[in-house]
């Protein structure tokens, strides 16, 4: 068993708590990555998407998970379940840093996450406090005018790692 921490970045302008719509432990938001196998080193094609909400029964023993997927070129059967309560947003201190921030933390048997997507359903706000919400980050970046701070928020530089955590 190993677990990964999905770490993000991104140069916030104007803006703090860059985060899943419904904060880090979003029920609802959906983890975009490829998988890669720990048996045959092989890539998954597409993305697999997990979401917190969406759990599926193990195949032996009792507990669920939230993904079961095998290997296309070697047959192995791997599992992906998300931890809760590991993650914290994407501040402007931690930007400034050029640090990342821990979003999800992911238990892998058999598989290793590779190459979060960025999609949508994020929330961020100005250092104002105006709140932006269902952001789409699916293009690399994000810009917008905060009428209260009378001041333009960007975000651009995406970044996502996956660290090994223990």
């Amino acid at each position: 068993m190993v677990n990964f921490m999905l770490m993000i970045s991104a140069d916030l302008e104007n803006l703090t708590n860059l985060q899943p719509q419904g904060g880090c432990d979003d029920p609802n938001f959906s983890y975009l990555f490829k998988l890669k196998c720990g048996r045959c080193g092989e890539l998954s094609q597409k993305e697999t998407c997990v979401v917190l909400n969406d759990t599926v029964p193990l195949p032996v023993g009792k507990g669920t998970t939230h993904l079961i997927q095998k290997c296309k070129f070697c047959g192995r059967d791997g599992t992906v379940t998300m931890i809760e309560g590991k993650g914290k947003p994407l501040t402007q201190e931690i930007s400034e840093s050029g640090k990342y921030a821990p979003l999800m933390l992911f238990d892998c048997r058999g598989y290793e996450p590779v190459d979060f997507v960025f999609g949508d359903g994020w929330k961020v706000e100005s250092l104002e406090g105006t709140k932006f919400e269902n952001v789409d980050l699916s293009t690399g970046e994000y810009a917008e005018y905060d009428e209260k701070g009378e001041c333009p928020v960007m975000i651009s530089n995406l970044r996502a790692t996956f660290e090994v955590t223990k």
